[in-house]
């Protein structure tokens, strides 16, 4: 919350009447997850644009509290369940307003190497053969695969929202507190050419979205504020509805325990 509390701060500073709400929320635990949704709704303002952006990389292998492989669940399965959750909200939303709604899900290039079928869906939470950087991979292309599936249900049901995923970049953020040295000698040297700073990371989030030239585009794949062709897995329709029921039981069997 302090981190949040800062960025507020900064924000009124800029636009002393902005409206800025903090609302605590843990992507790793589904009951947080419930607890703000719950906590949001209640404030009945409008929802125009979702974007899932928490993440973690490269832990040592944990479970959540909802036994879940820890980066799977943190990275794809709260963010999935906190958009179910404001789904209804971001639908009134564009309904009364007119106005397009958008969900931006934050992957990476890492998702074209997850595990060699993609989605471990009987091993989700397989110690034995866990790799960490594997299992990032796995949940950024879960990311796309989400992104994807969303898009086409809401197609289907003829809705005013987008969804749509995107990679934005190495940036340096406290994200690398779990790699190796290997990984922050990189990226001690290469900062200038490889990473991006923090605005710039943000960018083709930014892009994607509240750009009018977007409008109406769903389902795709950015990078650097371009559309971009994701792995061969994370086009696989089949794949995205395997992903969607599996998490949907994954939610189904936390909130009934």
């Amino acid at each position: 919350m302090e981190a949040a509390n800062e960025a507020k701060q900064l924000i009124l500073n800029d636009n002393e009447n902005a409206r800025v709400d903090v609302l605590k929320l843990d992507l790793s635990s589904l009951k947080s997850v419930k607890a703000f949704a719950d906590s949001f709704i209640a404030l009945n303002l409008p929802l125009n644009i979702l974007i899932n952006n928490a993440g973690i990389m490269f832990c040592p292998y944990q479970l959540s509290e909802d036994g879940i492989e820890i980066q799977f669940a943190t990275n794809h399965i709260g963010h999935f369940y906190l958009t179910n959750l404001l789904l209804d909200k971001m639908k009134e939303t564009a309904n009364c307003t007119g106005i397009e709604g958008r969900i931006v899900n934050l992957s990476s290039v890492a998702h074209i190497h997850p595990y060699k079928r993609g989605i471990r869906f009987e091993k989700i939470n397989d110690k034995s053969r866990y790799d960490d950087k594997r299992a990032y991979g796995q949940s950024k292309l879960a990311n796309i695969l989400h992104a994807n599936e969303l898009s086409r249900h809401l197609k289907a049901e003829g809705v005013n929202i987008t969804a749509n995923a995107v990679h934005p970049g190495l940036i340096m953020t406290n994200l690398f507190k779990h790699t190796g040295f290997f990984m922050k000698m990189l990226k001690f040297f290469s900062s200038c050419i490889l990473w991006k700073n923090v605005p710039q990371g943000a960018a083709t989030t930014c892009y994607v979205a509240v750009h009018p030239s977007l409008k109406g585009v769903s389902g795709k794949y950015f990078s650097d504020c371009n559309e971009s062709k994701p792995s061969r897995m994370a086009r696989d329709e089949v794949l995205a509805k395997k992903l969607w029921e599996f998490s949907n039981m994954l939610v189904n069997a936390a909130e009934n325990s």
